[in-house]
């Protein structure tokens, strides 16, 4: 594979920035369920590229482009900045709480990327890994009451700074075939929310949310089964 083909890869990772502002753009005009088709596809790029820019080193053979600082703003963007528009005006808080809500994240989100000891030595992530993509789904899939939606929003916040471990369902080698099959659930139900405009029946979103407490948890019960 020559560089031309290589560099393809960076566009790959770079196509999530147009999501995002598809999403953003599906935001301002209050279509809740695009945004989040948007958001998910970003989701799937941000799943595929590192795996093949790591299959072609492309580290090592185009080492002009930081492949991991491109993924950086990427993931900010689409984990992070988008959701918490979302999170801010599509979840019934009142204006000034929700406007307080969606900086919160914004700025705790910013700051988990800043962080040099994200990852533990197990490939899990240290702290919640700002995932608020996900967060906001599944919260606009159940529309919780305000307090609720706030206390959800201030524990993950805070999450975001504790020594607690979270799960990357990929590069976790313990337990990882059952947390690959959560991992389907939760995609699979996700889409089914998404592709009937969120009228999927109550199973659907029961499924969804116990593959979401599974993926919330898992890493902490292997922390806690380490330290035992």
């Amino acid at each position: 594979m020559g560089p031309r083909h290589l560099f393809a890869i960076h566009l790959l990772t770079a196509s999530g920035a147009a999501f995002a502002l598809l999403a953003i753009m599906a935001i301002a005009d209050g279509s809740w369920t695009e945004a989040f088709v948007w958001l998910g596809l970003a989701l799937l790029v941000d799943g595929i590229d590192g795996p093949i820019a790591r299959r072609y080193r492309v580290r090592e053979r185009l080492p002009k482009w930081d492949g991991a600082a491109l993924d950086f703003v990427i993931d900010y963007v689409t984990y992070v900045f988008a959701p918490a528009i979302v999170i801010a005006r599509a979840l019934a808080l009142p204006p000034l709480v929700g406007d307080a809500c969606g900086m919160l994240v914004a700025v705790t989100g910013a700051l988990y990327f800043a962080d040099t000891r994200m990852k533990a030595p197990d490939n899990s992530f240290r702290g919640f890994p700002a995932v608020w993509n996900m967060a906001a789904f599944v919260m606009y899939a159940f529309l919780p009451p305000p307090p609720i939606t706030v206390g959800i929003v201030v524990l993950f916040s805070v999450l975001t700074f504790l020594p607690v471990n979270f799960i990357h369902p990929v590069r976790v080698l313990r337990w990882r075939g059952p947390t690959l099959s959560v991992l389907a659930v939760w995609l699979g139900t996700g889409t089914w929310l998404l592709l009937t405009d969120f009228t999927a029946p109550p199973l659907v979103r029961l499924a969804l949310l116990a593959a979401t407490i599974y993926l919330l948890s898992v890493a902490a019960v292997q922390q806690y089964l380490k330290a035992t």
